[in-house]
């Protein structure tokens, strides 16, 4: 999906609130009613029509109908702008450049903040084609509810942010984290390679030993992983490894924790096999009852990314499972040389009634 954050600079203030106010009203509406998105922007006079009207010719917002009303929903372009908005009010962005990856639920861009510094941003867009079938199979939204991939993708940006952040203070490889709004994460740009794009290593030896002993060092402070694999280790010219894609991570407590811990152990196994020729007899094995010197999953949990946001997003994980092996295994395609679902959009309200 293309990123064109170029309307930003002529959009209104006006406009702002309008998309704002559709993505409020988005909570308890599939479509949103004009009357509503009134009421939601506070905006007087007859003017609403021609912002809905501009929203839709910039495809930001789409309009639809049902058997009451017409109305309007947030689309993914709308939902960019307002994250961008927001990101870079903060100064987390200042300017987007040119698009470095692409996956079945990303898109990765490198951006600038305001310090000018060159950082990576990466929107989460579940729903878009490895989870295109699960509203046909999940039980867990209300009869005739569509389910908000939106929603669903601002969790799993929340939960990479907030395991990046307790990861990257416990000393672990992983990208700074840099900021995080609705379904976009800020982080840092690794000068590396992904472990998939490297044909030869002098001492591949050395490197499996460092992943084994990474997926060992994450289990004894409470977590897995869950996809790790060549698609999301980077490696840098020294040859040291570092992680990135933290939304399928997991508590070692998790129903299915062995079977995650195992999964990844033989995805290393298998690709140093089949890419590098090298095998070892030597490699971890799950145990529940090991020494656990840290409990990353708790701490993680209290930096925004509640349980029930876990569970939520636990649900559509197990939906993507079962599409496992009928996908492409990568997630992104990189080369390298906030806790409630109200928080973000109230932000944004009152940025809009300040400027009154």
């Amino acid at each position: 999906m293309k990123l064109d954050p170029t309307s930003l600079r002529y959009m209104s203030a006006d406009e702002f609130r309008v998309l704002t106010a559709i993505e409020v009203g988005s909570r308890n509406h599939d479509i949103v009613p004009e009357t509503l998105i009134a009421e939601l922007s506070r905006l007087r006079g007859g003017g609403i029509n021609k912002y809905i009207s501009d929203l839709i010719k910039r495809k930001l917002i789409a309009s639809e109908s049902n058997s009451k009303y017409v109305g309007y929903k947030l689309i993914y372009s709308g939902y960019d702008h307002l994250a961008l908005k927001t990101l870079s009010r903060r100064g987390s962005v200042v300017s987007v450049g040119n698009q470095i990856g692409v996956g079945k639920e990303s898109d990765i861009f490198v951006i600038a903040g305001e310090d000018e510094q060159q950082a990576v941003l990466k929107l989460h867009r579940l729903g878009r084609q490895s989870f295109r079938n699960v509203k046909q199979k999940r039980d867990y939204f209300r009869p005739n509810q569509s389910p908000s991939w939106m929603y669903m993708s601002r969790l799993s940006a929340m939960k990479e942010f907030a395991f990046m952040k307790v990861l990257h203070e416990h000393g672990f490889p992983v990208p700074t984290p840099i900021d995080q709004n609705r379904h976009c994460v800020v982080m840092e740009l690794i000068d590396a390679f992904p472990l998939r794009q490297i044909d030869h290593i002098a001492e591949p030896g050395r490197l499996y030993s460092e992943l084994m002993d990474l997926i060992v060092r994450l289990a004894k402070h409470g977590l897995i992983h869950g996809d790790f694999n060549e698609f999301n280790i980077l490696v840098r010219e020294n040859g040291s490894p570092v992680l990135i894609d933290f939304p399928q991570m997991v508590s070692t407590s998790h129903l299915n924790a062995e079977f995650y811990f195992n999964r990844d152990v033989d995805c290393i196994r298998t690709f140093f096999k089949r890419r590098f020729a090298y095998e070892s007899v030597l490699y971890p094995k799950f145990a529940l009852n090991g020494d656990k010197e840290f409990d990353l999953d708790v701490k993680a949990a209290a930096s925004g990314f509640s349980r029930k946001d876990q569970a939520n997003l636990d649900k559509l994980m197990q939906e993507q499972e079962l599409h496992r092996d009928d996908e492409d295994p990568s997630d992104e395609e990189i080369v390298y040389s906030d806790s409630d679902n109200e928080s973000d959009s109230d932000d944004d309200q009152d940025e809009a009634e300040e400027s009154d």
